[in-house]
């Protein structure tokens, strides 16, 4: 009995507000640090709303953990409120286009997000309905409830296609919502995302077009000190956070991460009993948090498209100086894996084709060269992740499976 009651602590004697360090969670007011000009541009973009008028329709871009998101849904919900004080009825609806990658998901997910069954008696079922009833039912309901509306569409680079796009910013001048004003914030990660846009999409969606730099070493230092009350007072050494700030600047300027790196500093203090959060812990935690973000990157990937990365990441690895390599020497490696796996390689043409993908998710960078008329043009590949970390987690994983 008392070896079960010893079993769970009842307290924490690290964490005061574990939730504060949470990617999802949505810091209030006076935390969002750093991104003072970006949220005034946008808030001037969606100005209009709050007379019942248009919002611009606006592109946001960045890498990841520049907080494009996080002042995304802070504005609007900025915006509902301020409107409501002018008598107008907003509401905004958000999308993660990574989890709804079709047009019907997301369609139905804006539908559910701004519907009240009760007050409309309009019902947005899980699945089950046509794509065009779908949007009727939506159209009904904005008009019925509401005099503006904002729609964030989270990653927007990962849809299926713009049909959703083409739908959304048109739907005014199309006539299918009369009495709603519409307005779509898009926010993707790739700067080039807009050259693969339908010329007709891209002249109504971007009205206006924000990018969003990475956070500077102060930034994150600002944004975490912001969030130091996660830790009970005097868990943190003095030098944690600032150590964390410039680890995070230099690589990659990253709030996700650096929040990530110092959420796992405290929970290494926490395994090893210690009753500080001290600045030797945040290398280990800058560890785990690359090794846990790219294990969660290539979770579900198949085994060829794991050889692939195997195979960058022992070429990075033994030629250090080397900035890419081309596809065939890629290739040779990739298939000495197989042969180590006792598996049948796949096509040179399939190998392209997961690179290609690995791009996609921002795992490698591929650049076109010209060899000249002698050569002809070839693309290189690089890791954009840590290769020591690459080769880690995919050798772990091959282990286990």
């Amino acid at each position: 009995m008392d070896a079960a009651d010893d079993l769970f602590t009842r307290e924490d004697p690290i964490f005061a507000n574990k939730e504060l360090l949470e990617i999802s969670h949505l810091p209030g007011e006076g935390r969002i640090v750093g991104r003072d000009d970006e949220i005034a541009d946008l808030a001037t973009a969606v100005n209009p709303a709050i007379f019942g008028q248009s919002p611009s329709n606006v592109l946001l871009y960045g890498k990841t953990g520049t907080g494009k998101s996080l002042c995304a849904k802070y504005v609007s919900k900025r915006l509902v409120s301020t409107a409501g004080e002018e008598g107008v009825n907003a509401t905004f609806a958000y999308v993660d286009c990574a989890q709804d990658t079709t047009e019907t998901q997301a369609v139905q997910t804006i539908a559910e997000g701004v519907n009240d069954p009760d007050a409309t008696g309009i019902n947005v079922p899980d699945k089950g309905l046509s794509t065009s009833t779908y949007y009727k039912r939506l159209w009904r309901i904005l008009d019925q409830r509401y005099d503006v509306v904002l729609i964030i569409l989270d990653e927007i680079d990962k849809l299926d296609d713009d049909a959703i796009l083409m739908q959304l910013s048109r739907a005014g001048e199309a006539g299918k919502i009369t009495d709603c004003k519409l307005g779509v914030v898009g926010i993707s990660n790739k700067i080039q995302y807009k050259d693969r846009m339908d010329e007709r999409v891209k002249s109504s969606l971007c009205e206006r077009e924000f990018v969003f730099p990475p956070y500077d070493a102060n930034q994150l230092r600002a944004i975490m000190q912001a969030r130091s009350d996660a830790f009970h007072d005097d868990v943190l050494e003095a030098s944690t956070i600032p150590r964390a700030a410039a680890l995070a600047a230099r690589e990659h300027g990253d709030a996700r991460k650096a929040i990530d790196i110092l959420r796992y500093a405290g929970e290494i203090a926490q395994a090893n009993g210690e009753p500080t959060v001290r600045e030797e812990f945040v290398t280990q935690a800058r560890e785990r948090a690359e090794t846990d973000r790219f294990r969660e990157l290539i979770r579900g990937s198949t085994p060829h498209s794991r050889y692939v990365l195997q195979a960058l990441a022992l070429l990075s690895l033994s030629n250090e100086r080397q900035d890419g390599f081309r596809t065939s020497r890629v290739y040779e490696i990739y298939e000495n894996i197989c042969r180590q796996e006792g598996s049948d390689s796949l096509s040179l043409r399939r190998v392209r084709d997961l690179l290609k993908e690995h791009a996609f998710l921002d795992i490698i960078e591929q650049s076109k060269h010209s060899g000249g008329s002698a050569e002809g043009s070839y693309t290189k590949h690089q890791l954009l992740e840590d290769p020591g970390v690459v080769k880690e987690v995919l050798v772990e994983d091959s282990a286990s499976g």
